[in-house]
């Protein structure tokens, strides 16, 4: 175990924002988590008690004697932001005065890094290149990254959760949320820095980074594993393959979707659009994990190769 090799690469200065990351995340979802829970007690405290509903203040703090209906812009809000705007510059002249820029010599053809990584908001990306064609995972993957961010508003159609915290009342979304930005973008950058090492190879923290390691995994198509070799039944069959995941994942997602009464209310409110639409984002982002488990665990490269394209 080279635990020395792994204090080199945290404390690397391009690796200070995925450290801090690390940190910061968990922190902050962890306290939104709090209010919004605090905020569920609440409601169902005031939903089991109309009388109290009438006259009890709809935050958790309680209501205090001066309150005053209205909030000035100045000095409550522009005094905390002022505030927060210090603070945030104070710490990024700390961090430029003690950490160097992680800038190196000139590039040069003849002598290329190894590994040879992109900047860390990228190295989501090029984790994907691991398991997807590239045109997929530099072009239509980050395409439905920006798509899916846009359309949220047009498929959601829960009018609750707007302007306070809750758990309760918005699950499927919050668990949406954090199982594309935790296990489909962060677990990806912190594959990147801390696992990938020389020849994008797999390094447990604490393994020495070998230049020389060789590896003798051989990776396979899935026709290739029924002997399926010559086109079109190769492409054919992997369309088939690629059309069960649809349907079996289609379902698994719309089962979760209507999995208690709330959610069905919501479910019948949407249009066979917004259905549709948010099905198919579902399950772009189920393909990625799914797509991890068949080349990690079972060696499969591709699931559908045809000879313009491969998924």
């Amino acid at each position: 175990m080279d635990w020395g090799q792994l204090w080199e690469i945290v404390s690397a200065p391009d690796n200070v924002p995925i450290v801090a990351m690390l940190f910061l995340v968990p922190f902050f979802t962890w306290y939104g988590f709090r209010q919004a829970l605090a905020n569920d007690r609440l409601i169902e405290r005031l939903s089991k008690d109309p009388e109290l509903a009438k006259t009890h203040h709809r935050k958790v703090e309680p209501y205090r004697e001066g309150w005053s209906q209205k909030l000035y812009v100045w000095p409550h809000l522009l005094r905390v932001e002022f505030l927060a705007a210090i603070i945030v510059t104070v710490i990024l002249m700390i961090w430029s005065i003690t950490l160097n820029a992680p800038l190196e010599e000139p590039a040069n053809p003849n002598l290329t890094m190894n590994p040879a990584k992109a900047p860390w908001y990228f190295l989501g990306l090029q984790e994907m290149l691991v398991y997807f064609d590239p045109w997929i995972a530099g072009v239509v993957m980050p395409t439905f990254i920006l798509l899916g961010l846009i359309i949220i508003p047009y498929v959601d159609t829960n009018p609750l959760g707007n302007g306070y915290y809750t758990f309760r009342q918005r699950k499927f979304a919050i668990l949406t949320f954090l199982f594309g930005f935790f296990v489909l973008w962060l677990s990806m950058v912190f594959i990147g820095t801390f696992i990938r090492g020389p020849g994008w190879m797999w390094f447990w923290p604490g393994q020495t980074w070998d230049h020389h390691r060789l590896v003798f995994e051989v990776n396979r198509d899935l026709n290739e594993i029924f002997g399926i070799v010559n086109q079109p039944w190769v492409g054919l069959f992997g369309a088939a393959a690629v059309g069960l995941y649809f349907v079996v994942f289609g379902w698994l997602t719309h089962k979760l979707f209507v999995w208690n009464d709330f959610n069905r209310k919501i479910f019948q409110q949407m249009t066979l659009v917004q259905y549709l639409t948010l099905q198919t984002f579902l399950l772009v982002m189920w393909a990625l994990p799914v797509k991890i488990i068949l080349r990690l665990v079972f060696r499969i490269k591709y699931v559908m190769v045809t000879p313009w394209f491969n998924i």
